[in-house]
């Protein structure tokens, strides 16, 4: 689809900087997202003595089924981005009200969460020391965390809004809204009848990275993210399941899927070799924890959508057909476990190489 947001080049020299100071933040996010839905999950299964069910590398392509089971000690979270302010109308789908606003009185009234008196209500800013371990705390609960430009100060701040987010946009109005920007249907979803409506629907998860019908995290981050081409800015979701034992990110940039990978002493000293490194300087950068010889790695898979998920150039409606991949494998990066700096990402053929 066309995208829904201003490019960089143009916009304001202000609004240059604030795109800036977002990704600077989300760079940030997406390494705390890494470290509480993959690295904090091994080690609950490690404290509970119990071997980590690591996702088998045919789960990460395109249209793979997901194991139908949930992990108690794999961490679930939803969690939404704005760049800007989501204005007040669209509060009908996006349930963000005054009851669940991220204020003192609201955290330490919520039964699931264990604040006590001593809450710094300037912990809720993304800019304050104290963020990550305040958005740690929130991020068992219910339903997703919503962090937007803060619109009561003039320069650019992002606050944790609100807790307890509710996405309640109809999955068929989201994959109307899609394939009607597809140019697969004109108007209705029903249009062409209930089993082209139907894989209308299945495709829409396709697009997103999930299986179709996901579980309810998954289902509702795909339904913000389409949501969210209604506001004029850019905007990230990131869903954590219990089922995938994935972070899956939706953003401006597509869909990618990061998980933990176990890797073989003989494929680490092959990577380092490959890279120019010894493989204790491999182990030291990238490695997130060593089971014997083997090494446990942060694996990101980023998609990229074919010409059946993008709108046609000729504008023309054209006939849905469901055999076709929406998705296709961009890129496998192997990531420096969090807080490395100095190095890249490590491009691997993991997906498709084993």
């Amino acid at each position: 689809m066309a995208p829904h947001w201003t490019v960089r080049e143009a916009l304001s020299q202000r609004n240059k900087l604030r795109r800036s100071y977002y990704e600077l933040l989300r760079d940030q996010l997406d390494e705390f997202m890494v470290d509480y839905t993959l690295i904090q999950s091994y080690e609950r299964f490690c404290s509970d003595k119990k071997d980590y069910p690591f996702v088998e590398m045919r789960e990460l392509k395109p249209r793979a089924r997901i194991p139908d089971f949930e992990y108690d000690c794999q961490n679930s979270a939803l969690v939404i981005f704005v760049e800007d302010t989501i204005p007040k109308e669209h509060k009908k789908y996006i349930r963000f009200f005054d009851s669940n606003k991220a204020t003192k009185k609201n955290l330490l009234s919520s039964k699931s969460l264990s604040l006590d008196d001593g809450f710094d209500r300037n912990q809720k800013y993304l800019e304050s020391v104290q963020f990550f371990d305040f958005i740690n705390i929130l991020m068992p609960i219910d339903y997703a965390l919503l962090i937007q430009r803060d619109e009561t100060v003039s320069r650019d701040r992002y606050v944790l809004s609100h807790f307890h987010v509710r996405i309640d946009w109809p999955i068929a109005e989201a994959a109307e809204d899609q394939a009607r920007s597809l140019r697969y249907i004109s108007k209705d979803l029903y249009e062409k009848g209930e089993k082209y409506a139907e894989d209308i629907q299945k495709k829409f998860f396709e697009y997103y990275g999930v299986p179709a019908m996901a579980g309810g995290r998954r289902t509702a981050a795909s339904v913000a993210a389409q949501y969210l081409r209604r506001i004029s800015c850019i905007s990230t979701v990131y869903v954590g399941s219990s089922e995938s034992r994935a972070l899956i990110r939706i953003s401006e940039r597509g869909v990618s899927k990061t998980v933990l990978a176990k890797l073989k002493a003989e494929t680490i000293q092959q990577i380092a070799e490959a890279n120019r490194m010894t493989p204790q300087s491999f182990l030291k950068n990238f490695s997130s924890a060593r089971e014997g010889k083997d090494g446990v790695f942060i694996l990101q898979t980023i998609y990229y959508l074919t010409d059946h998920a993008r709108p046609p150039e000729d504008g023309k409606l054209r006939e849905l057909k469901p055999d076709l991949n929406w998705l296709t494998v961009e890129s496998q990066l192997l990531m420096p476990k969090p807080g490395v700096r100095k190095h890249m990402p490590i491009p691997v053929n993991l997906v498709y190489g084993t």
